[in-house]
């Protein structure tokens, strides 16, 4: 009998993250509640590892990432998508290379119309005040409202303004604690943090199970509505709470969300301990390495 030569088993895998951090009051303690004393520290060493892939999704621009990674200690990514998703630079030795992909990609979302063009519809708007030019860009218009503006109206008004120019937009809403004011951003439609994560993951070869993304604020709710592994950090505000559940509970991903606690790891939950406690709830294979490097992470 001829016997069929047994194939080679294939070689297992290594573990891969692409670690997705929102930077302020995520794992910039830059909110009210109190950051354990080494979170940041254990934070920084566990993103050390070459399997990990950390990537800051934030609103800020490149300079003010810069700024905040000085002020703050924090780790040098491999990764920023910056803008609330409308950048994404690759980052070797501290030089910051854009993703041209990237751009051509939600390019198609204006239709050819230009930020001048799509600010022009929203200029007899009173309720929007227009950010500092260094937080606008070509494909992201930012604005400060009060909290007090009838919300639904506002953006269901901008909504029609746009579709009826042929331009596919989201608008993120979120709030500026410290300043106690609304930020309303007018992005591309796939141009959101969830868009660009999922573009970079694929870029990569990554499977959604080898991301997790932690955020706080309310520009973070279409990734922690996902279908994504992610994490809200502890210290967010109740109203994204209550928003990140209720999208969960729409989109069937109520799996993908869970919620910081400091419980588990006996720590606060907030800020980047936060964070790493939703790397141990997500991914098993980094959980013994946490343990040993003093990050208590019980399941």
């Amino acid at each position: 009998m001829r016997r069929c030569p047994m194939s080679e088993p294939k070689p297992m895998r290594e573990p891969q993250l692409l670690l997705c951090a929102d930077m302020d009051r995520t794992v910039i303690p830059n909110g009210a509640q109190s950051e354990h004393s080494q979170a940041r520290k254990q934070f920084a060493e566990f993103c050390s590892q070459p399997q990990v892939t950390l990537v800051y999704v934030t609103g800020r621009h490149q300079q003010l990432v810069k700024q905040a990674i000085k002020n703050y200690s924090l780790p040098w990514p491999r990764y920023a998508i910056t803008d609330v998703g409308t950048k994404i630079y690759r980052i070797v030795d501290q030089q910051w290379q854009l993703l041209q992909a990237w751009e051509n990609v939600i390019e198609k979302d204006w239709n050819g119309k230009s930020h001048g063009q799509i600010k022009a519809l929203f200029d007899d708007i009173s309720d929007l005040q227009p950010q500092e030019s260094g937080k606008q860009n070509t494909h992201k218009l930012s604005y400060y409202v009060s909290l007090h503006v009838k919300q639904a109206d506002l953006l269901s008004l901008m909504a029609q303004r746009v579709k009826e120019v042929g331009v596919q937009a989201s608008l993120v809403w979120s709030v500026d604690e410290p300043k106690d004011i609304g930020l309303l951003d007018v992005l591309p439609e796939n141009a959101t943090k969830l868009h660009a994560i999922d573009f970079l993951r694929q870029q990569l070869g990554l499977l959604r199970d080898e991301v997790v993304f932690a955020g706080d604020s309310g520009n973070d709710l279409p990734v922690l509505g996902s279908a994504i592994p992610s994490v809200l950090v502890a210290n967010a505000a109740e109203d994204v709470r209550e928003s990140a559940l209720r999208l969960t509970q729409r989109n069937g991903t109520h799996q993908a969300l869970y919620l910081a606690t400091g419980n588990n790891a006996h720590m606060n939950g907030n800020y980047s301990a936060g964070v790493l406690e939703g790397v141990c709830y997500f991914v098993p294979a980094f959980r013994e390495q946490l343990k040993q490097s003093g990050f208590c992470c019980e399941q």
